[in-house]
This record gives C-alpha cells, sequence and structure tokens, in this order.
C-alpha cells in the first residue's frame, strides 16, 4: 500500500528522508511518501489535505518527535497513539474538553496500523492517547493543566490531532507514531534535554522508528 507521512520540522524530515532515499521509497512492503507539512495545527492539516489530495495514500502516518508526560516515558520512547485529542480547544458547555464542536472529542486510530506498529516495536513502545496543541509546553503549570485534563495522556504535540481531524473527514486511515524527545515537567532543563536528544540520541531513535515503520501491513 502507499503511506503517506507526515513530518513537521526540517530535522525530523532529514532523518526520515534517510531512511526511505528522498521523498518517496520503500520500507518493508510498502511505498512511503513524505510530507513536510510546518510547525502547529493549521499547517499539519493544510498539509495533510495536500497529501491526500495529491498522493491518495492508502493511510496517514503523522511522525516525528513528541514531549512525554508519563512517568512511564523516557527519552528515546515511543509513542503509538491509539488515539488524539486537542488540549487547547474548548467549545463550551456541552462540549467535552478538546471536542470541536460536531466531532469526535478524540480522533481514533486504525487499530490495524497500531496493531502493527506495536508487534514491530522494538525498545519501550508504549500505546495511548497523544494531545495537541499550538503550544511548546515547557512549564509545570502547562503540564498540569494537560493531565488535569487528559489524566491518561502520553505525549503532547503541535499536529497529530489536526491530521487525524483531516483524516477523519476524509475517511482516510490515520495513526500517530512519535518518538520521545523530551520529557517537560519531569527535569529542570528540559529544553536543553530536547537539545541533548538531537545531537546525541536521534540517530538510535529513528532507527527504532524505522523497524516499526517496515512492520506496516501491505494493506488495510
Amino acid at each position: 500500500m502507499k503511506i503517506g507521512l507526515i513530518i513537521a520540522m526540517e530535522s525530523e524530515y532529514r532523518k526520515v528522508g534517510e531512511m526511505i532515499g528522498g521523498d518517496c521509497g520503500r520500507l518493508g512492503e510498502n511505498t512511503v511518501v513524505l510530507h513536510k507539512c510546518g510547525i502547529g495545527k493549521v499547517n499539519a492539516a493544510v498539509g495533510t489535505v495536500g497529501l491526500i489530495e495529491k498522493e491518495h495514500p492508502d493511510c496517514v502516518i503523522s511522525s516525528g518527535v513528541a514531549g512525554g508526560i508519563d512517568r512511564c516515558l523516557d527519552v528515546m520512547d515511543i509513542v503509538v497513539a491509539e488515539q488524539t485529542a486537542y488540549h487547547d480547544v474548548w467549545c463550551g458547555d456541552g462540549n467535552e474538553k478538546g471536542q470541536v464542536q460536531g466531532l469526535p472529542p478524540r480522533f481514533e486510530s486504525d487499530t490495524r496500523l497500531c496493531d502493527a506498529a506495536m508487534a514491530g516495536a522494538a525498545g519501550n513502545v508504549k500505546r495511548g492517547l497523544t494531545c495537541t496543541g499550538d503550544q511548546f509546553i515547557t512549564s509545570k503549570e502547562a503540564l498540569a493543566k494537560i493531565k488535569a485534563d487528559f489524566p491518561e495522556a502520553l505525549a503532547v504535540d503541535m499536529e497529530s490531532a489536526a491530521i487525524a481531524q483531516v483524516c477523519y473527514l476524509k475517511g482516510v486511515p490515520f495513526m500517530s507514531l512519535r518518538i520521545v524527545s523530551d520529557t517537560p515537567g519531569a527535569t529542570p532543563d528540559h529544553f536543553k534535554q530536547y537539545l541533548d536528544f538531537w545531537a546525541e540520541l536521534s540517530e538510535r531513535s529513528f532507527t527504532n522508528l524505522r523497524a516499526i515503520l517496515e512492520r506496516m501491513p501491505a494493506k488495510l
């Protein structure tokens, strides 16, 4: 099948591009088309629409890095998001936290993709909820607010729920697969932790990511 792989940042894009030999290549039994959307929800949504309309992928995977916000996670671990939700959306009474009115409060990932990711995993890989918002989480206060609203959340990023929303509206199977690059709230200087990840640990982490992507099914 054809997998549309969406990446936000240039640093992520280079690493994943090396895996497949450019913007399009093979991993395992599948063709992978790589697309860099830019950081944040609007960029992610626009990029996903463009990818779907141009490439007609059989599924879309949001990948790259995320902040780990659960004690079970450390840097280099991988989060398979079986659900995504917005942590910065509130549409008033009658809606759940994170729910865009008229849409599900959480977007479900494709179970077949999640099962394949877990089966192909090496190292510490967790399956659960990833929360998305237009905010780089740096403070304990911001982290506490997210955990109060979504106590089971494992990770935070700035794109996955927006990509999931577009896929939901377009009827395209989706999954988010993110490497933990930092653990906000768990270390005194997590921005340094984030920089250290890119300087020292990213190569091994993206090798683990490749192993998972190579195990994706040939069809859904």
